[in-house]
């Protein structure tokens, strides 16, 4: 029984490892977006920003 114990506790923390690496993945994939995004968009929204700006 303890042996078993044992192998559950080895596994339950493997399935933690794995579940943070998704994360980092998945975290990795949206900063890529939103880097990407900003590069197609970002002098048409710093020139609406400017231009919103001087309107207020």
């Amino acid at each position: 029984m303890n042996t078993l114990r044992k192998l559950y506790v080895q596994a339950d923390s493997f399935a933690r490892g794995q579940t943070m690496a998704e994360y980092a993945l998945i975290l990795a994939a949206v900063a890529i977006v939103v880097y990407v995004g900003y590069q197609t968009m970002g002098t048409t929204l710093t020139t609406m920003l400017g231009t919103v700006d001087s309107s207020l």
